[in-house]
C-alpha cells in the first residue's frame, strides 16, 4: 500500500493553510526563539528519508508564505519519517516551550480501516553549542513527548470545509548548552504540521515601589521562584532593599521592600518630583511635600527644611512640622505667702508663652548679707518643693529658710528656645522677710558617762536655731516602756538622767525651744546604763565622791521641798538638778508627779488673754470679709470668707464668731479652743490662722475645709469612694492623732463629726473646745459628775471612771473607722445610751460594715479591746494602714457578713429570739417603715419571702438610698441566720 493520492492531500493542505492564517498576538512575558509562520523564505528543515515529510509552500491573502509539513504514508508498513529543524539559539533560557499546531486524519475514516495507521507522532530535541552537530544519529535525541490529537478529521470534514486544528505545548529543560535542534518522528500517521513555535518565558520589565525590575528569564524548574533585586528610580533611595520574585510562568510575585523619594522630593505617579518653593520634605517617612509651618519659609526647590523668620527659633529636636517659636515673656502677678521659715510663691502664666508647650519656671533665691549691703545665694540648705528648676506648675514652696531674714526670689520663665536667644532673662522678682520660727530638729546626740543608775547625754545645737534657744526638752524612757516617760528641761546642751535601772536600755529624744515654740523631737537615740558589777568595781575608789554627792543631794532636796511648798501657777513642781533643769515624769499619758506637759493647758493661765496671745496671732478685723454662714457652733455662727493679709495672696478661711451677750466664762471657753489649736502644727490637724479679740465680734480664724464634716460628707457621697480612698482618709486621721498623742494631748471627743475634709479629701482633726455636746441632741452624751461624755464614741473606762488617755482616743478612733467604712452610719443605730453602755460592758462590739475589708475590721476590734493596754498605739495604727495602702491586695478579703450574728437591741444571753409577725412589723423595728407599702405592692408580703431578697430586689421595690439598702440587707442576713438557727437572737 502506498501514500494517499496527492490530490487528496493537496486539497486538504490548501484548506488547512487557509484556515491556519491570521495575526498572532504574543504575550509580553513570552520571547519567540522560532516561529515557522514568521519565516519569509524556506525553513531549511531536513526530512529523512527524503520522501517522508513533505514541505507544502502556500501564501496567504497578503502573499505571506505559509510553511506546512505533511506526511501521510499510512498505506505502508514500518514507517520512520524524521523532520529536523535548524539549530535554535536558546538565548540563555534554561527552560523553553514548544507550541505545535497540527491536524491529524482519523484512521477509521481511511479506506479499509488500515491496521498500520497511527494517530500520534513523537517530538525530540538535541542540545549543542553550535550548528556543527546537525548530522546526528537518532539515538542521540532526547524524547520530549508523544503527541496525540484531541480532534481528528474525516473525509466528511473535508467536504464540509470544517477544519479541526490541534494545539499542543510542551516544555523542554533544563537546557545546559547554547542551543538545540527539534525533531519530529512519524511512525505512520496522516498529519500536517501547520505551525511550530519555540519560546521561553520571562518576567517583563516593570517599575514597582519606585524600583526598576529588568526583564528576567524564568528558571529551569516549573516551581522555582527567582529573587530579583530592584534598582531605585532617580531621586529615590532604598528604604528596605526592594526585591520581587519571578515565577516560572513569567509573573512577578511577592514584592519585598521599597524605594522612597529622597528628602526634598515626593512620589507622584511612580516617580519622584521635586518640592516647590514654600514646601519641604525632610523625612523619608512622610508621603509628600508639606507647606512650611508658621513663621518659617523656603525659597528654593528640593528643600528638606524651612528657615525660621527673624526673631523666631526652633530647636534641633523639634519636629520639622512644628512652627518656629519665641521665648516667653516674664511671669505675671507673682505673690508670696510667708509661713515662719517657709515661703509659698505663686504666679500667673506669662502673657506671651512663645507658642510652645514646654513652658517651665526656674527659681533663683538670694538673701541679704549680714551687713545688709548686698545679696548672696541662698545656699544648698534651702529646699524647693517640688523642685527649683524645670517647674511645670505655677507655684513652689521654699522651706528651710532662716528666720527673720530678707530674701529676694526671682521666678524665671523659660521654654525650649530660650537658650537659643539672647534677649535677657525674663523673670519677676519678689522680696520677702521670713517670720519667727521654731528651731530645726537636733541631729547629733552623744552619750557621756554612764553609771548603773544614770546616763550623761550631750548634744549639738540645731542646724537652724531660728532665733535664741531658750531651753531644751529631753524626753527619755526605758525601751519598750514608752507610756512611762520622763521629761527634763535644761538651758545647757548636756544633762544627767538619773534614777535609771542598771543594765537597761533607755530611749532619748531632745528638742529645742525658742520664743516661737518647740521644734520637733530628734530621732530616737538608744543608750545603756552600766551593770551592778561594773559599778561595784569602782565603788571603793568613789567613797569620797559619794559622800559629796549625798551632801549635795540633801541640799538639793531641801531646796526642792521649799520650792514645792511655795506653790506654782501651772500646778506642777520642779525637781531641780541644776539651776537650768527641771524634770517631769509621765505614765500612760498622765503626769506621775506635778509638772508641765509638752502640751500646755491654757486654763492654767490666770489671764486667758495671755494664753491666747502666746499661742494665737492677732488678726486685724479689716483683713477679714464674712461672705456667708456655713453652720452654727455652740458659741455662735460659723462663716466663711477671704482673708487678706498685707503682702500675701487672698485665700478662703473659716470664721467662728462669739455671739453677742456672752459671759466672761463663755469668752474664756471660746478663746480656749484657739489657745489649744495654736499649739499644733500638723497637716492632719486643723490649722489656726489667728484670732480677733480687739473688736467685736470675737472671732477664731481657721483654714477653710471645703467639704465640711466627715460624717455629712460621707452620707452625701454614699458608696462613691474606693477602699483605698477610704483607707487614705483613715490614715490621715490616725496621723493627726499620733501627733496629738506625742504632744501629750488627749482629744476626748474623736468622732467623724469632728473631722473636717478639704477639696483634696485630706481629713483633719478639729473641735478642741471644752464643751463637746450640741444642746439640741440630748441623746448624744451620757452625763456624769464632771461633764458630758459622747457615749457612742467613748471607751468604757472613760465612761465609768472618767479615765481619758490616748488609749481612750484609740477606742474612739475605732468607732470613727466604723463610721467611715459604713459611710456615716450612726454607731449602734437607734440603741439608747444606756443600752450601748450595757452592751459594751457585756463585750458586744459593732458588726463589720458591709463590704468592709477583714483587715480593717480586725483593726477596729483591736481598738475596742476592753483592756486599754492591749489597744494599739496611734503610731502602730499609722504603720499598719501604710502597709495596707502599699499592698492593696490585702484589702480584697471582705468580712463574711452572711455569717454575722447581730446582737442589736437585745440583752446578751437571752434565749428568746425576735419573731416578726409581718413585713410591716419588721420594717418598723428597723426604722424603715416608710417602705412598707412598696414591699406590699411588689408582692413581698411575708417574712419568708423577704428573707430571700437581694440588692437587685430592693432596687426594684424602690429602695434607692445606698444607706437604707445596706441597713435592710443587714437585717435580712440576720433574719436568714435566725431561720437556720432559731436560738440565735436577732
Amino acid at each position: 500500500m502506498g501514500a494517499l493520492p496527492r490530490r487528496t492531500c493537496g486539497v486538504w493542505m490548501l484548506l488547512l493553510s487557509l484556515a491556519a492564517t491570521g495575526t498572532r498576538c504574543i504575550p509580553t512575558n513570552e520571547v519567540n526563539l522560532l516561529d515557522s509562520r514568521s519565516v519569509m523564505g524556506d525553513l531549511g528543515w531536513i526530512a529523512y528519508p527524503k520522501n517522508g515529510w513533505e514541505e507544502i509552500g502556500e501564501v496567504d491573502e497578503n502573499y505571506a508564505p505559509i510553511h506546512t509539513y505533511q506526511v501521510c504514508k499510512v498505506m505502508e508498513h514500518n514507517q520512520n519519517n524524521w523532520l529536523q529543524t535548524n539549530w535554535i539559539l536558546n538565548e540563555g533560557a534554561q527552560r523553553v516551550f514548544v507550541e505545535l499546531k497540527f491536524t491529524l486524519r482519523d484512521c477509521n475514516s481511511l479506506p479499509g480501516g488500515l491496521g498500520t495507521c497511527k494517530e500520534t507522532f513523537n517530538v525530540y530535541y538535541f542540545e549543542s553549542n553550535d550548528e556543527e552537530g546537525r548530522n546526528i544519529r537518532e539515538s542521540q535525541y532526547t524524547k520530549i513527548d508523544t503527541i496525540a490529537a484531541d480532534e481528528s478529521f474525516t473525509e466528511l470534514d473535508l467536504g464540509d470545509r470544517v477544519m479541526k486544528l490541534n494545539t499542543e505545548v510542551r516544555d523542554v529543560g533544563p537546557l545546559t548548552k547554547k542551543g538545540f535542534y527539534l525533531a519530529f518522528q512519524d511512525l505512520g500517521a496522516c498529519i500536517a504540521l501547520v505551525s511550530v513555535r519555540v519560546f521561553y518565558k520571562k518576567c517583563p520589565f516593570v517599575v514597582k515601589n519606585l524600583a526598576h525590575f529588568p526583564d528576567t528569564i524564568t528558571g529551569s524548574d516549573s516551581s522555582q521562584l527567582l529573587e530579583v533585586p530592584g534598582s531605585c528610580v532617580n531621586n529615590s533611595v532604598a528604604d528596605d532593599l526592594p526585591r520581587m520574585h519571578c515565577s516560572a510562568e513569567g509573573e512577578w510575585l511577592v514584592p519585598i521592600g521599597r524605594c522612597v523619594c529622597q528628602a526634598g522630593y515626593e512620589e507622584v505617579n511612580g516617580s519622584c518630583q521635586v518640592c516647590k518653593p514654600g514646601f519641604y520634605r525632610s523625612s523619608l517617612q512622610t508621603q509628600s511635600c508639606s507647606k512650611c509651618p508658621p513663621h518659617s519659609y523656603t525659597k528654593v526647590e528640593g528643600s528638606t527644611s524651612c528657615q525660621c523668620e527673624e526673631n523666631y527659633y526652633k530647636r534641633d529636636t523639634d519636629p520639622t512640622n512644628m512652627a518656629c517659636t519665641k521665648p516667653p515673656s516674664a511671669p505675671r502677678n507673682a505673690i508670696s505667702n510667708v509661713n515662719e521659715t517657709s515661703v509659698f510663691l505663686e504666679w500667673s502664666v506669662p502673657e506671651e508663652t512663645g507658642g510652645r508647650k514646654d513652658l517651665r519656671y526656674n527659681i533663683l533665691c538670694r538673701k541679704i548679707t549680714a551687713d545688709l549691703r548686698q545679696y548672696e545665694p541662698c545656699g544648698s540648705n534651702v529646699r524647693y518643693v517640688p523642685q527649683q528648676t524645670g517647674l511645670r506648675n505655677n507655684s513652689v514652696r521654699v522651706v528651710d529658710l532662716l528666720a527673720h531674714t530678707n530674701y529676694t526670689f526671682e521666678v524665671e520663665a523659660v521654654n525650649g528656645v530660650t537658650e537659643l536667644t539672647n534677649p535677657g532673662r525674663q523673670y519677676v522678682s519678689l522680696n520677702v522677710t521670713t517670720n519667727q520660727a521654731a528651731p530645726s530638729p537636733i541631729t547629733v546626740v552623744k552619750k557621756g558617762k554612764a553609771g548603773k543608775n544614770s546616763i550623761t547625754v550631750s548634744w549639738l545645737e540645731p542646724d537652724r536655731p531660728n532665733g535664741i534657744i531658750l531651753e531644751y526638752e529631753i524626753k527619755y524612757f526605758e525601751k519598750d516602756q514608752e507610756t512611762s516617760y520622763t521629761i527634763i528641761k535644761s538651758k545647757e546642751t548636756a544633762v544627767v538622767a538619773d534614777g535609771l535601772k542598771p543594765s537597761s536600755i533607755y530611749i532619748f529624744q531632745i528638742r529645742a525651744r525658742t520664743s516661737a515654740g518647740y521644734g520637733s523631737f530628734s530621732r530616737r537615740f538608744e543608750f545603756e546604763t552600766s551593770s551592778y558589777l561594773v559599778a561595784a568595781s569602782s565603788e571603793q575608789g568613789q567613797v569620797p565622791v559619794i559622800a559629796v554627792a549625798v551632801t549635795v543631794a540633801i541640799i538639793l532636796l531641801a531646796l526642792a521641798t521649799g520650792f514645792l511648798l511655795s506653790g506654782r501657777r501651772c500646778g506642777y513642781s520642779k525637781a531641780k538638778q541644776d539651776p537650768d533643769e527641771e524634770k517631769m515624769h509621765f505614765h500612760n499619758g498622765h503626769i506621775k508627779f506635778p509638772g508641765v506637759r509638752t502640751y500646755i493647758d491654757p486654763h492654767t493661765y490666770e489671764d486667758p488673754n495671755q494664753a491666747v496671745h502666746e499661742f494665737a496671732k492677732e488678726i486685724d478685723v479689716s483683713s477679714i470679709t464674712i461672705e456667708r454662714v456655713i453652720g452654727a457652733g455652740e458659741f455662735g455662727e460659723v462663716c466663711c470668707g477671704p482673708l487678706r493679709l498685707p503682702g500675701k495672696r487672698e485665700y478662703p478661711v473659716a470664721i467662728k464668731t462669739l455671739k453677742a451677750g456672752y459671759t466672761d466664762k463663755q469668752r474664756r471657753d471660746f478663746l480656749g479652743e484657739a489657745s489649744i489649736m495654736g499649739q499644733f502644727d500638723h497637716p492632719n490637724i486643723i490649722h489656726l490662722e489667728g484670732v480677733v479679740t480687739k473688736s467685736k465680734p470675737v472671732m477664731i480664724i481657721t483654714e477653710y475645709m471645703e467639704n465640711g464634716s466627715l460624717d455629712t460628707f460621707l452620707k452625701k457621697n454614699d458608696g462613691q469612694f474606693t477602699v483605698i480612698q477610704l483607707v487614705g482618709m483613715l490614715r490621715g486621721i490616725a496621723s493627726g492623732m499620733r501627733y496629738l498623742s506625742d504632744m501629750g494631748y488627749v482629744h476626748r471627743d474623736l468622732a467623724a463629726r469632728n473631722i473636717l475634709v478639704n477639696s483634696n479629701l485630706v481629713c483633719k482633726v478639729s473641735d478642741f473646745g471644752l464643751s463637746r455636746v450640741l444642746e439640741d441632741d440630748p441623746e448624744a452624751a451620757y452625763t456624769t459628775r464632771g461633764g458630758k461624755i459622747p457615749i457612742r464614741w467613748t471607751a468604757p473606762e472613760a465612761i465609768a471612771f472618767r479615765k481619758f488617755t490616748s488609749a481612750s482616743d484609740v477606742w474612739s478612733y475605732g468607732i470613727v473607722m466604723w463610721e467611715v467604712m459604713s459611710y456615716g452610719e450612726r454607731p449602734y443605730w437607734e440603741m439608747s445610751n444606756q443600752d450601748v453602755i450595757k452592751a459594751v460592758e457585756e463585750n458586744y462590739r459593732l458588726p463589720g460594715p458591709m463590704d468592709c475589708p477583714a483587715a480593717l475590721y480586725h483593726l477596729m476590734m483591736d481598738c475596742w479591746q476592753k483592756d486599754r493596754n492591749c489597744r494599739p498605739k496611734f503610731e502602730e495604727i499609722v504603720s499598719l494602714l501604710d502597709k495596707l495602702i502599699r499592698n492593696p491586695s490585702s484589702l480584697k478579703t471582705l468580712i463574711n457578713s452572711s455569717n454575722r450574728v447581730s446582737n442589736l437591741l437585745v440583752e446578751h444571753g437571752s434565749a428568746e429570739s425576735t419573731v416578726y409577725r409581718s413585713v410591716g412589723e419588721w420594717l418598723e423595728a428597723i426604722k424603715m417603715g416608710r417602705y412598707t407599702e412598696l414591699f406590699m405592692e411588689s408582692g413581698y408580703t411575708s417574712v419568708e419571702v423577704v428573707a430571700q431578697m437581694t440588692l437587685e430586689d430592693l432596687r426594684r421595690v424602690g429602695v434607692s438610698l445606698a444607706g437604707h439598702q445596706k441597713k435592710i440587707l443587714n437585717s435580712i442576713q440576720e433574719m436568714r441566720v435566725q431561720m437556720i438557727n432559731p436560738t440565735v437572737p436577732i
